[in-house]
């Protein structure tokens, strides 16, 4: 049986008076109200630091069993994202030429998203997000990891809301498959790729679908 993990006091807890804690979650809504998914990227040079510490948030996710069960590829390499591009825009073009089922086409259309993916030379990083089936302890053994997809795609979030709170803009790009991302980034058959996540400055002429998000009555029910 495994030696249980021993307990701490809960380090950093805050408690806020009931009106700050009103004042933070409005003002927290309103920023990240703002976001938005940018597909017009600018070539400025953004601070690996930044990336660094948009990493480090998205590795406080929560995870199950503790066991963190995902990897990020930051690339910033002119070349490896060449590659990148050349691969994801092959399956695009098939996704686009027939892959794709009509109702899924149409649900696009009104968005004008085609195959022409340039954004993933043009944007200074793509952070290629790993799901991890399972682990290595430093013996060599391995060890399966519990809610994978789960853990990884809160990890993916706290990770966009980390760009966007450091004055960064990105877009979640998933061409399929995405197994190409294993060979170009050298990463195990273990890691099943998840996403890739374009980050960087909008370009000055950036423009954006003007959409709407649903109100909170058709996203949330409460039960008193």
């Amino acid at each position: 049986m495994p030696k249980k993990i021993p307990s701490l006091p809960l380090p950093g807890y805050r408690r806020y008076p009931t009106e700050e804690m009103r004042r933070r979650s409005d003002e927290f809504y309103t920023e990240l109200n703002r976001r938005r998914t940018v597909r017009h990227y600018s070539d400025q040079a953004v601070l690996r630091e930044l990336i660094e510490n948009c990493l480090h948030t998205a590795g406080t996710a929560p995870s199950g069993a503790n066991r963190q069960p995902w990897h990020f590829v930051a690339v910033s390499d002119p070349e490896i994202k060449k590659q990148i591009r050349a691969a994801a825009e092959e399956e695009e073009r098939a996704f686009y030429g027939g892959r794709a089922p009509d109702d899924w086409l149409a649900a696009l259309a009104p968005l004008g998203t085609d195959a022409d993916k340039s954004f993933l030379e043009t944007a200074p990083y793509l952070i290629a997000i790993f799901a991890q089936s399972h682990s290595v302890k430093s013996s060599g053994d391995k060890e399966k990891n519990y809610y994978v997809q789960e853990s990884v795609g809160i990890a993916t979030g706290m990770l966009i809301t980390a760009i966007h709170h450091a004055g960064l803009v990105s877009l979640t790009h998933t061409p399929s498959p995405m197994r190409f991302l294993n060979k170009v980034l050298g990463r195990p058959p273990s890691e099943r790729p998840f996403l890739l996540l374009v980050v960087g400055f909008p370009a000055e002429d950036a423009t954006v679908p003007d959409i709407s998000r649903k109100s909170l009555s058709e996203i949330s029910t409460f039960l008193p």
